[in-house]
């Protein structure tokens, strides 16, 4: 879409000039994120959380890079050479505290930004490229961060990879050979560091080459608001610079004052204990649990026990992967024309019902697998699914939605007691 009403880049300085006719580089950051770019203004902080996102990459992109000068992928030495990167490297500690937590902080914030995205229907159409782009993203994300928690080699390290990696042995024929081409070998070893270290530094980057393909796509229809409802001109838009990059301004403090409680105050708050203890192969851990933002997904992987047609092991497998493949379908089982969940009451309800669906599931993931933590599982797993596949679609077409505004401009007004323009006109 493209928007009449921006303003274009003009530089006024020789060198800007020059500069933009060979290269225009400044020209695509003044469109991108200047004043060039009009901006729904109606748009909450929760819109601050894709920011923050990039951001979190980029802390992980440039302290990963450091620790990687540092780090041995050898089974025998990679367990030293992290304890010697917290001891004997300057600022060691800082660099893995930020890297280690800059992971949780960036899963944090993306599972805000999908949050945001479910509450304000941010996947519906025109949109539905950004979305999948988006879940593309959270893919990779899992993928980077599951080899990178291997890397420090603890106890947690090698039997998470154990585990993990043992559950594509459930795939008929090909299950076995996948697992061993992807250990390098018959358990993780030299060979499994090696491939997961590659790919950990690897990943991120083109995790990168995806953002910029998820902002691009986004700039074509434009931001989505709380509202819903589509710009209508002008006087609905302000331009990013300097309105909204000051609101990130705020979002980007709040963000890295956690971000540093975290790291000076309690760095391993969000770890496990076991994973100071070096990879041994032949001490299993009495509990084997994965990071915290992994725990719902672990959590509908351990709820399938009994074998049916196929085996429970094999059901657990598929339904993980489906649980999070199930996104990409969501702009075609959401039919509703409506987008923000603001004007959907009956849809918000059954949002904040997955909500506390998926705090469950978090919950079971890390709890020890007692027969009531099962079947609470299990009731947590069929509701995830049921609420996507069944509950969604009936709702998106029998649910009665409130009136909307007529333009983001009504809607600001209406807010704050102004009054729209559409009725100043009707009262003259």
């Amino acid at each position: 879409m493209s928007f009449p009403w921006a303003h274009h880049y003009e530089p006024k300085q020789p060198l800007m000039r020059w500069l933009d006719e060979k290269l225009p580089l400044p020209r695509l950051v003044y469109n991108a994120v200047g004043a060039g770019y009009p901006v729904p203004r109606n748009l909450n902080y929760f819109w601050n959380f894709g920011v923050l996102a990039g951001l979190a990459l980029v802390v992980q992109i440039v302290t990963g890079i450091v620790l990687a000068m540092h780090y041995a992928a050898n089974g025998l030495v990679a367990f030293g050479s992290v304890e010697s990167i917290m001891r004997d490297v300057n600022a060691g500690w800082f660099l893995r505290y930020a890297h280690a937590n800059g992971a949780s902080m960036f899963l944090l914030v993306v599972y805000i930004h999908i949050a945001r995205g479910l509450y304000y229907g941010s996947y519906k159409a025109p949109r539905e490229m950004v979305w999948l782009l988006g879940v593309v993203i959270f893919l990779l994300m899992m993928a980077t961060a599951f080899m990178g928690y291997v890397l420090p080699w603890g106890q947690m390290s090698f039997w998470g990879a154990q585990v993990i990696t043992g559950f594509f042995s459930a795939i008929p024929l090909v299950g076995e050979p996948i697992r061993i081409w992807l250990l390098g070998g018959f358990a993780p070893d030299n060979a499994a560091l090696n491939r997961f270290f590659s790919l950990h530094y690897l990943l991120p980057f083109v995790t990168a080459g995806v953002i910029i393909m998820h902002i691009w796509a986004l700039h074509i229809p434009g931001s989505n608001n709380p509202t819903g409802v589509d710009v209508k001109g002008e006087q609905d838009t302000v331009p990013f610079h300097p309105y909204y990059t000051a609101k990130d301004g705020v979002g980007v403090a709040v963000f890295f004052l956690i971000f540093a409680s975290l790291i000076f105050f309690s760095p391993n708050l969000l770890g496990h204990p076991d994973n100071y203890i070096e990879a041994n192969p032949l001490s299993t851990p009495a509990h084997i649990v994965p990071e915290w933002y992994f725990l719902p997904f672990y959590a509908i992987l351990k709820s399938f026990t009994a074998d049916f047609i196929l085996t429970g092991k094999l059901w657990g497998v598929l339904a993980m992967f489906g649980s999070i493949l199930l996104l990409f379908f969501l702009p075609w089982l959401d039919s509703s024309p409506v987008r923000s969940a603001n004007y959907r009451p009956t849809y918000r309800w059954f949002l904040v019902v997955l909500l506390v669906d998926v705090l469950i599931l978090g919950y079971i993931g890390g709890a020890e697998a007692t027969a009531r933590n099962v079947i609470i599982g299990q009731l947590a797993t069929a509701y995830y699914f049921a609420h996507f596949l069944i509950i969604l679609p009936v709702v998106s077409r029998s649910e009665r939605p409130r009136p909307l505004p007529n333009s983001i401009t009504e809607a600001v007004l209406a807010k704050h007691g102004g009054t729209s323009p559409a009725k100043t006109a009707m009262a003259h």
